[in-house]
Parts: structure tokens; sequence; C-alpha cells
């Protein structure tokens, strides 16, 4: 939090009032008090960006209104407690829509009141502080150079795409196989565009059945469908004005398509079960792993929709084709592991090296991450050998059919790897091996299966 005085102008042309307020309110070493007897004198001191001003209501000068807009006009955050001698609903109302954040009738409670009154500013205030202080850490975490490690070219150039993406509000797509980071990307480009103060919702369209999806996105009315008790938001209202990632967009069931197509052109959505249209203005990112041009041609994917989110494209490559760059990566990976867990420093031996820059990573970063971890977690000293850096889990299992099994316990195995693989993703695991997704799920509940690996 910020460590600057909270300052407070009393401004009274009662001397002996004003002395009497600056005393309470001076009881608090952490205010700043300065105290002016005339609206001129107060106003040409505005530029010392006061928190509060206490605004005698009637003042030989200028009256209350007329202050308070001129403080509002000249520091809009500044907030203005108004004290005045009458006890006037209409003024009291009146001023308080005009910006005046609290009106006090002057008595022998008015100190206290105006102790409480300005407590509860500064608690704002400290507040307020505290969440631009985590918006400007949230900024500088997901700094490109800080939050995607690598030189490689392949990567320069990811970069440059990332850069012009932040600058503009252009839709994005993000491609790339699975455990490459595509979601890190959209954090990236959101948190240093000009949106990074404004919301940023993400939303796996494969993790979410098809008969919700639609709530999901545009919300519901009351009564919608059963167990709709309530009215809900949805994800597109929720990011309004700022950033909504739809992951794995490629998901979409076509009969959403459209609906998805209008409030990207009409930049307006309906909840489920209402009638109202509700505006919304968000930027879009996509992601997803598969071709959708593909998609279009198979019929999957509709083809104006398509157009309409293809915008500017960051291809992420996967980790193979980033030669020295995964090096650096598991170096970065292994300190930090060995730091949050007090393992103490540790490096990579030459043999270690070689082993990793060996291997294809079907999972990518996600997968060499999990193998440096465990590499840490498995040397007995500051040396990572090759021998702690178990690749088996990851690679191809040559001897996989060498093995008897039965037909059943092969195909459970084979589900089981690619569950693993894909985050449990049923969906998009059912895609792949071309298996009926309910075949999953009940293979699940009867614990065939498991998703918590």
């Amino acid at each position: 939090m910020k460590n600057t005085p909270f300052k407070i102008f009393i401004l009274d042309d009662d001397v002996w009032y004003s002395e009497l307020l600056e005393y309470n309110l001076s009881l608090n070493p952490d205010y700043e008090l300065k105290k002016f007897h005339s609206a001129k004198d107060c106003l040409s001191n505005m530029y010392q960006r006061p928190n509060v001003v206490t605004l005698d209501y009637s003042l030989p000068d200028k009256n209350g209104a007329e202050v308070l807009k001129k403080i509002k006009e000249l520091n809009p955050d500044t907030q203005v407690v108004v004290i005045s001698g009458q006890e006037d609903v209409a003024t009291a109302v009146d001023l308080l829509k005009k910006g005046a954040y609290d009106y006090i009738v002057k008595d022998e409670d008015t100190p206290e009141r105006l102790w409480n009154t300005i407590n509860k500013i500064r608690e704002n205030v400290s507040l307020r502080e505290e969440i631009d202080q985590l918006r400007e850490e949230i900024g500088q975490k997901y700094d490109f150079s800080n939050f995607i490690i690598g030189s490689s070219d392949a990567m320069k150039k990811v970069f440059t795409m990332m850069d012009k993406a932040a600058k503009t509000n252009i839709t994005v797509s993000v491609t790339g196989e699975t455990g490459t980071g595509k979601e890190l990307v959209a954090k990236a480009v959101h948190y240093n565009s000009p949106k990074k103060k404004l919301p940023y919702v993400a939303v796996n369209v494969a993790a979410i059945p098809k008969e919700l999806i639609e709530s999901e996105l545009f919300g519901h009315e009351k009564g919608a469908f059963t167990g709709a008790v309530a009215r809900r938001l949805g994800k597109f209202e929720e990011a309004n004005k700022g950033t909504i990632f739809l992951d794995e967009i490629g998901e979409l069931d076509i009969s959403l398509q459209a609906k998805l197509l209008r409030v990207l052109q009409e930049k307006e959505i309906t909840r489920v079960g209402g009638n109202s249209i509700v505006p919304v203005d968000v930027r879009i990112i996509v992601a997803t792993h598969k071709n959708l041009a593909e998609e279009v041609k198979k019929g999957t994917f509709r083809e104006d929709l398509y157009y309409r989110l293809l915008g500017l494209t960051i291809n992420l490559p996967p980790l193979r084709e980033r030669g020295p760059d995964i090096l650096v990566m598991a170096k970065s990976f292994m300190e930090a592991f060995a730091r949050e867990n007090d393992l103490g420093k540790k490096s990579l031996s030459a043999d270690a090296q070689e082993k990793l820059l060996s291997h294809s990573y079907p999972g990518n970063v996600r997968e060499l991450k999990a193998v440096v971890e465990l590499a840490v977690v498995m040397s007995d000293d500051d040396i990572i050998k090759a021998s702690d850096i178990n690749l088996s889990a990851n690679s191809n299992d040559k001897d996989f059919l060498a093995e008897e099994r039965s037909l059943k316990e092969y195909t459970t195995a084979i589900i089981q790897r690619f569950l693993d693989k894909y985050d449990n993703n049923v969906l998009l695991v059912a895609d792949k091996l071309d298996i009926g997704k309910s075949t999953i799920y009940r293979m699940i509940q009867n614990n065939e299966l498991t998703t918590n690996s």
C-alpha cells in the first residue's frame, strides 16, 4: 500500500470551529491537516490533492454547492463532507446527488460523526490503493518477458504478435498444442493492454456440458429452467468493458455458434428465458488446439464465425521446436520449485541437459515443468543427474503392447493415458479416440478411470 499522508482540508470561516475540528482530527497522527477560511484560498490549494475536504456550507465568498462543484472539477477523487448549521433535507439530498460524500449538521455530535465518516473514507482509499497495487503487480507478472521464457526465433515471433495484440482491441485467436500456454498468452495480452484494470474472464468451453454452456455464457432469468431459482449473469456480462477468453472454442456446439456470432456482431446478449437486450462491450480472445479452417470444411464450425474470430492469430510453437529454450525454461522451473520448497540451489549436469533436449515433449511446457520438479525432488545433492529425470511416463512406451492384457485393459489404459495428457478433458479425449463421451463418463463412475492424476 502507498505510504503517502492522508490529507484533509478544513474549510470553515469560523476560526474557532475550524480549530475544534482540527484538534479532534489531529488525534489521528496519520492525518495531515490544513485549515482555510475562504473558498478562494482552499480552491487555490487543490493542486495538493487532498483526500478529503470538510466544507462549511455557508461561506462568505461562495455557497457550498458552488464550492463542491469546483472541487470535483479540480480533483474528482477528493471526497467532500459538507458541514452545515441548518438541517435542510432537500439541500442535503441535492448535495449528495452532486457528489458530496456526507452531509453533517452542526451540533455537539459533529466532531464524532466527522471522525467516523473520515475513517470510512480512509478505509475506502486504502482499499482502492491496495487494488491499484495488486493490478500493477498483475501487470508486471504478465509482462511478456516475465511470464514466457525463451529467446528462440519461434518465440520472438510470438512476442512480436503479442505486442501488436496488446496495443489494439482486435480479436485474437491463440493456436497451439495442448500445454503450450495459450491461456497465459491471453492473460498477458489483456494485462498489457489499455483494458488491464478492467475484468478478465476465462471460460473453458470444452469443460462445460452442452446443455449448460448457453446459460454460462449469456446468463439466465429466474425460472428459465428447472433449478434457475434466481437471475444469473453470464460470463459476457461479467467481462463487460474488459476481456473474455474463450478457451477451446472449437468445441462449441454448432447450435450455439450462431448465437455467439450475433453477440459479436450486435454487441448485445439476451439471457436464457429473458426478452431484454443487454448491451455488452468486450474484447474477445479465443484459443484452440484444432485447425478451425479444417473444422469449417467438415461442417462442424461456421464459416462466418470463423472469419469473425480469426482476427490476429498468435501461434504458439510446440516445445520440441524451441531448441535451447527447453534448458532455459527447465532451469527457471527448477530454481522456482527449489526456492518454494527450501531445497537449496540446484543445477543440471551435462548428461541431464542432453536428456532433456532429446525428448519430444508431447505435453509441451506443462510436461517439462512436471518432469523438472520431479527431478528436483529425486536428486540427492545439488546436481541433477540424468538418472533423476524420469521421462518414461511421458514418452511412447515401446513395451506397451508386449504386456499380456485383455482388450478391455488395453482400452482402459489408452483412455487413461489420454485423460492424463489432456487434463481430464472428456470431450477432447472422446474426439481424439473417436469414442462416445458417455463411455468415458461411465468408466469414471465405475472407478475404472481416474480424473485426479
